[in-house]
């Protein structure tokens, strides 16, 4: 893992952008170490979702934890995928004339998580060999079908956050049936770009013993502050 850059934010967060082979991150650290992780999700593109990712980590530091997120494959300033692009415009097409997109969110979502999981599992195993980091490690955010596998296959996450606001492939729904860690799941119910049923099932498949689910009015975006505020408790439940 090399650091590329490195300041500090007004409220004593230490921001650190790095690199790990091809694959671009940034970590965020309290004053206080080592602390446990939380490793923040995104749908892409590291720069436009900086805004909302710097406040998701300072939250997480406010509350002794260091958090880190890496840029998806295909996404922002990494080589384009043309298969997923083809996909993302296929869907369009498919929701716009009403069509079937079981085929079309396999072959957009299965390729991503295929080769985003093992770089998370990449950087984690360089995080927490950092003497600033430890565990518990928690996974908080999209793409849903990224936080699933990596909540089913690696067994240092120890709780997840997860946000249904995309599209999920048949498959992780059964992959779901293997977790049992604890799981707090945030969804928007009147989010355009989800299929509201479909996260249902896959919260009814989930196997943990302890899971949430806060379903709140509104679109993708429209997530109320006190939505974030009980998924950051929930974190502090469960990795402190």
């Amino acid at each position: 893992m090399h650091f590329v850059s490195e300041k500090r934010l007004d409220d004593g967060t230490l921001e650190r952008d790095f690199t790990l082979g091809e694959i671009p991150g940034t970590l965020w650290t309290p004053a206080a170490s080592p602390a446990p992780l939380i490793l923040l999700g995104h749908p892409g593109g590291l720069r436009k979702m900086y805004p909302r990712l710097v406040g998701r980590a300072r939250s997480s530091v406010a509350n002794g934890f260091a958090a880190a997120t890496i840029e998806l494959p295909g996404s922002g300033d990494r080589p384009p995928s043309p298969e997923a692009e083809q996909s993302r415009a296929d869907l369009r097409r498919a929701l716009a004339t009403g069509e079937p997109v079981d085929e079309i969110v396999d072959r957009l979502v299965l390729p991503l998580v295929e080769k985003a999981v093992p770089e998370w599992q990449c950087v984690l195993d360089a995080l927490l060999s950092l003497p600033e980091i430890r565990g518990p490690v928690g996974y908080s955010g999209g793409v849903i079908a990224i936080g699933v596998r990596l909540a089913a296959v690696e067994p240092r996450i120890a709780a997840a956050g997860l946000f249904a606001g995309s599209f999920v492939p048949r498959a992780t729904i059964d992959e779901a049936r293997q977790i049992t860690i604890p799981l707090h799941v945030l969804l928007q119910w009147d989010d355009e770009g989800n299929d509201r049923q479909m996260a249902l099932d896959l919260f009814d498949a989930f196997g943990s013993q302890e899971k949430t689910l806060q379903a709140n009015m509104g679109g993708h975006t429209g997530v109320p502050r006190f939505a974030g505020d009980d998924a950051a408790r929930f974190f502090v439940r469960h990795l402190t």
